[in-house]
């Protein structure tokens, strides 16, 4: 029995042997394919990383650009949740300034019609400038209290002189700091006279006019008596017509013994005491005051480059025109 056992063993051994080599050629084979998927898979990725780093490369220039030319707009995001809206009225009120109807606006549309601004507040700091450019603001402000009725504050910071006041008027509280400068109520017109300067240089200007006032403000020429009434006629007009519209909006807190058609301008305090304004404070003052409430500025935004280039040409030629052709009314 033994050496039959011993035959059969020798027999066995090749049989273990060749499972043994078909077992480790398995495994090496389903490393390989492992290794050749990891080499794929590595491959892959790079491809993706690859596309990746170039689609970056193209888009980020894009996406930056696009974002400067919407800040250069004033397109802003928002506002989200409940803030207060605050629209900014600042430097001299013309046709071409940033104070200007045309820019300011359209910003108090979306400040009106935004469902999360819950209080206008107008953040004024102009001395004054164009009634008609004041006029078109006021106008606006009250036919979108009419149709969106909300708070509306003014809040002068420096100063809210003249047209700047004429505006603030349209407001249902008037504020303003201590320091601040109010009033200067009343028109002005400043024509340049250049005839003498013209004499000296033996120059002169021939002007045909269809009435003896067509060119009443000529700085060419000298001034006739009847054209400087006129003039003196026309600012007297304006002025009442801003004292008219300041009785009818303040007058239960004005007081009789102050002249508000003098022209003078007054101190935060003061204009307190003559009830030109309501309550002293300034624009942080005021949000301060307003518990758990943000701010969105809807501006009128600065642009980049191109406004700059824009307001150098402008105020050349608005100094041109001054000196030159004729004088707007201001109310300063």
């Amino acid at each position: 029995m033994e050496d039959d056992d011993n035959r059969n063993q020798p027999e066995l051994q090749p049989t273990n042997l060749a499972l043994q080599l078909l077992a480790e050629m398995r495994e090496q084979r389903a490393g390989f394919r492992e290794e050749r998927l990891a080499l794929e898979r590595d491959r892959k990725f790079g491809h993706r990383l690859n596309l990746a780093v170039k689609s970056l490369l193209v888009l980020l220039p894009l996406i930056f650009g696009l974002y400067y030319l919407v800040q250069m707009s004033g397109f802003k995001l928002g506002p989200f949740g409940a803030v207060i809206g605050l629209v900014h009225i600042d430097g001299e009120i013309s046709a071409t300034s940033p104070a200007s109807a045309d820019k300011i606006v359209p910003v108090l549309e979306q400040a009106f019609e935004s469902g999360n601004v819950t209080q206008v507040v107008l953040a004024i700091d102009s001395p004054g400038g164009a009634p008609v450019e004041a006029e078109r603001i006021g106008n606006a402000i009250r036919a979108f209290k009419k149709k969106h009725p909300k708070p509306v504050v003014a809040i002068i910071s420096n100063v809210g002189a003249s047209a700047a006041y004429l505006i603030a008027l349209h407001a249902d509280r008037i504020i303003a700091g201590k320091y601040s400068l109010v009033g200067s109520i009343g028109a002005i017109i400043a024509p340049w006279q250049l005839s003498r300067a013209m004499d000296r240089l033996e120059i002169s200007q021939q002007v045909f006019a269809s009435g003896h006032l067509k060119a009443f403000l000529n700085p060419f020429t000298p001034p006739s008596h009847d054209a400087q009434a006129k003039a003196q006629d026309l600012v007297d007009r304006v002025g009442r017509t801003f004292l008219r519209e300041l009785e009818e909006r303040r007058g239960r807190l004005l007081r009789q013994d102050v002249n508000y058609g003098s022209g003078e301008i007054w101190s935060g305090l003061e204009a307190k005491e003559i009830g030109l304004i309501d309550a002293i404070g300034t624009v942080d003052d005021f949000v301060g005051a307003q518990k758990d409430m943000r701010t969105f500025n809807f501006g009128p935004h600065a642009g980049g480059f191109a406004q700059m280039g824009s307001l150098f040409s402008t105020s050349v030629t608005s100094a041109l025109d001054d000196i030159v052709t004729r004088q707007r009314f201001q109310l300063r």
